[in-house]
Parts: C-alpha cells; structure tokens; sequence
C-alpha cells in the first residue's frame, strides 16, 4: 500500500466514522441533559453520524467534495442525524440542535469564503418559513424555522438554486411519505435535514 493511499484510507475511513460515532454518542448525551430531554435510542446517532461524516470525507478523498467544503458539510451532517433522530422520536427540534447548527454552520463557511452568502441564505430560507409559520401556525413549528435558517447559510453557500430546490424538495418528500402513510401531513423537519444534505453533497 503506497503512503498516498494509506493516507486516503486513513482521511476517508479511519478518522471519520470513529470520530463520527463519537461526536453523535456527545450529541444524544446532551439531549438526554436539556431541560425537555428527548431519549434517542442508543445507536441512531453514532452509527448515523459515523455514516454521513464517513460519506463526507470519502468524497472529499476521492475529489468529488472541495476540501474547504468539508467543515459545513459536517455540520449539516451531524445536525441532520441528531436533528431526523429528534424530530422522530419527539417530534420537535430543541434549540439545543438548531441554534448551535445556525452558529456553526456560518463559521464553517468562513474556509470558502462563502460566509456573506451564507448569512443572506439564512435570513432568506429562515424568513420564507417565518412567513409561512405566522399564516399557518399549524403548518411549521418554531423548530422549523430556526433549522430552515441554519441551513439557508450552506445552502446559500452552494449556489441559490439550492436554496429553492432543498425546501421545495422537502416539500415533495413530506407530501408523497403522507399519501403512503394516509395521513394529512409529516414532519417537515427530517424532510429537509436530509433533501439539504444531499444536495449540499451532491453541490461539491
């Protein structure tokens, strides 16, 4: 094994989905701690957070992700399977998930140069839902709101058609899950956790 590709295992598999595994088990540790504790079953989040962190880093071993895209895909990473996992088990997604993924994910998108981008896609995909929140309260929760500005920023950051094909494609998913479960709606949360990821990995 050559020491370029020992250094490919170790960036793309080695380092992630411990590190990964790792990060979610802090992460549903701390939601077990808040002040409405949501009790995700052991598991969920490390096996998820090593698997979206390890997709990361392979693609960005492989060159299909820029390497200064990396830090705010990981944020979105571990913020999707902590934030899905939440929103499943609890339905609602504390403060203690979308503040810190508003946060952070603007400060990961300072290596791309991206962050003024990123701020006005926060404040536009955050207001959109605000708007939508103040019509029909039923619709979208505060949680909502706060995730739909945490990741305007990297989606921002992507290009704006990823700021419009991420919500409308959530929308989509939520619509055809309630048609085969015969039920009026869903969750919008997990929805677009998970239409942004994979946009924002398929962005590069």
């Amino acid at each position: 094994m050559t020491g370029s590709l020992l250094l490919d295992v170790v960036l793309g598999v080695l380092l992630p989905l411990p590190g990964g595994a790792l990060v979610g088990a802090g992460v549903r540790a701390v939601l077990t701690r808040v002040r409405r504790p949501v009790l995700v079953p052991r598991g969920w989040c490390e096996l998820g957070t090593a698997f979206v962190c390890g997709m990361v880093a392979t693609a960005a071993v492989v060159g299909l992700v820029a390497p200064a895209r990396v830090p705010v895909l990981l944020v979105v990473s571990v913020s999707a399977v902590a934030g899905t996992a939440t929103d499943v088990v609890a339905g609602r997604l504390p403060d203690v998930l979308t503040v810190p993924a508003l946060g952070l994910g603007l400060v990961a998108l300072i290596p791309s140069g991206a962050l003024g981008a990123g701020l006005g896609g926060a404040l536009a995909l955050g207001g959109l839902h605000a708007v939508v929140a103040l019509v029909a309260p039923n619709a979208l929760g505060g949680g909502d709101v706060k995730l739909a500005a945490a990741l305007g920023g990297p989606l921002a950051a992507t290009g704006w058609w990823a700021v419009a094909a991420a919500p409308v494609g959530a929308a989509l998913v939520v619509l055809v899950l309630a048609r085969v479960r015969r039920v009026r709606s869903g969750p919008l949360g997990p929805a677009l956790l998970t239409v942004s990821w994979v946009v924002l990995l398929a962005g590069g």
